[in-house]
């Protein structure tokens, strides 16, 4: 499930359009925050003036999926059944294929299954694992209801402590359990749900996350339209999808942590919320991305192997995107949000 929340955002948060913060990067502090000054030198020289595309997925279950009568998923999200993680597999081998990497983001409970090779492979094949929590919590949750619904039912679990301590505590738990079952600590920190304003307002939770580690969140969600669900999308809700990409820009908080926010539409937006087919969502995702090529901006596709293998069997939205920056030729790339966060600076 996605808990979005609206969280109206702080007067005076800074924000700089890809363009800005290029030609404004600063390699020095960028040297010091993110790693060797000769890698990120590279880096920035590969990715300069290039839109960056990014293909992630959410390794969670999602209620809805693959039956519209699922629900269980909710107290199990990372569970992950033997269809997702075989599509997050051939995802990841279309895309290498086609010279770029996925970025996932685990659920830690999926540490507990019992085989987790696959996602080692992932890792040694040089695609990159996030942190998305252990039990898909709500971090900008106040009361323990709102946390999670496994909270909900089993309000013992989390007993004693304060709401800041139990979302520090799960995010935590999922760096643990990563470090434990795969050897390597998470690349960066995806917030469940996505939320409007992203982290603005929240310099507590900015900080927890710094605190925790981590120098870039992708938690922001723009706000846009979807239509009436069940119709297919009306040129005025695609247009509207398209507007929302300038509101997809990484930007800095006032506490140094980066945001790199969350493109629409989602796949869950798509199919649970619009209730619309395959065609309408490669649509819109379509123009998504060559809104952000003709800009020279972000494309930070969100997914969900649970969602898409059900509505997506052939793979096409990987395709589509593949497709369009090859395409594209010098003007894009495939990229992870490791790459991303690069070309920012505070």
């Amino acid at each position: 499930m996605n808990l979005e929340q609206n969280n109206p955002g702080a007067l005076g948060e800074t924000r700089t359009t890809r363009r800005q913060f290029i030609r404004n990067i600063s390699m020095a502090g960028m040297a010091a925050g993110l790693g060797d000054a000769g890698a990120l030198a590279q880096t920035l020289s590969a990715t300069a003036g290039k839109a960056l595309i990014a293909i992630t997925l959410d390794l969670e279950m999602a209620r809805n999926f693959p039956k519209w009568e699922d629900t269980h998923w909710d107290y199990e999200k990372g569970n992950l059944n033997a269809d997702t993680k075989r599509y997050v597999v051939e995802a990841a081998r279309r895309v290498k294929a086609h010279g770029g990497v996925i970025h996932c983001f685990a659920v830690g409970q999926v540490f507990e299954q019992e085989n987790v090779d696959w996602l080692k492979e992932l890792h040694q094949a040089g695609h990159l694992i996030g942190n998305h929590t252990y039990d898909h919590v709500n971090v900008l949750a106040t009361k323990p209801e709102e946390t999670q619904f496994r909270f909900r039912r089993a309000p013992w679990l989390i007993e004693g402590r304060t709401q800041a301590q139990v979302i520090r505590e799960n995010i935590q738990l999922c760096t643990d359990a990563m470090r434990t079952r795969l050897g390597f600590p998470p690349a960066g920190f995806r917030t469940p749900g996505g939320f409007a304003e992203g982290l603005s307002g929240r310099a507590d939770v900015q900080q927890m996350l710094l605190d925790l580690g981590f120098k870039w969140v992708s938690s922001k969600y723009p706000k846009h339209a979807t239509g009436h669900p069940g119709e297919a999308a009306p040129a005025a809700v695609l247009s509207d999808i398209v507007k929302a990409q300038t509101a997809a820009q990484p930007f800095v908080y006032p506490s140094g942590l980066i945001e790199i926010p969350m493109s629409p539409i989602s796949d869950v937006g798509a199919f649970r919320n619009a209730r619309w087919k395959l065609d309408d969502f490669l649509h819109a995702i379509r123009l998504g991305v060559e809104w952000a090529i003709e800009h020279r901006a972000v494309f930070d596709l969100l997914s969900h192997p649970s969602v898409l293998y059900p509505n997506d069997p052939e793979f096409k939205t990987v395709e589509l995107i593949c497709d369009l920056v090859k395409k594209a030729g010098d003007r894009a790339a495939i990229v992870d949000l490791d790459t991303i966060a690069k070309q920012v600076h505070a």
